[in-house]
């Protein structure tokens, strides 16, 4: 298992995230993802916001030295919520699990929220390993697949 930790993200990073950040499957399983995942100039300029932000963790996710994606906290209509996006090479191999896990160490707010599509079932798994537990489901419209989707919330604490 790769030796996972977090560090802040850098200029250095942004690529590998924005493409990332464009898979076919991982988008699909995100569900809930920016308007248009190929809009370069959008993500570098909600990456500037998030990275310059005071209410914002966010942290790249790296296994032994290598960048495999992020995990952060931000604030929403007062809640505190996790997100995390890990690149699809490195699934089902721990990475989400082990680099929330650090997160959570970092953020201490609790109660603290996550939400996933309910039918992303390795994102569902990762969160109650954490110790998140289900306390519904909303439908809401994922972008990611232009349709109205249930999304399951979960809270920790």
């Amino acid at each position: 298992m790769a030796k996972v930790a977090l560090r802040p993200v850098e200029d250095s990073d942004l690529d590998a995230l924005f493409d990332q950040m464009r898979d076919p499957e991982s988008v699909r399983m995100a569900a809930f993802i920016a308007r248009d995942p190929e809009d370069r100039e959008a993500f570098d300029a909600h990456m500037a916001k998030l990275r310059a932000s005071q209410d914002i963790v966010l942290r790249a996710v790296t296994g032994d030295g290598l960048f495999l994606g992020t995990v952060g906290s931000f604030v929403v209509e007062g809640d505190a919520e996790v997100t995390y996006w890990i690149d699809r090479s490195a699934w089902g191999r721990g990475i989400a699990t082990q680099a929330l896990a650090l997160l959570l160490d970092i953020v201490k707010v609790r109660p603290l929220y996550a939400r996933a599509a309910s039918d992303n079932l390795g994102s569902l798994r990762v969160l109650q390993k954490a110790g998140f537990t289900i306390i519904g489901t909303e439908n809401s419209y994922a972008a990611a697949r232009d349709a109205e989707i249930e999304e399951t919330v979960l809270r920790l604490g």
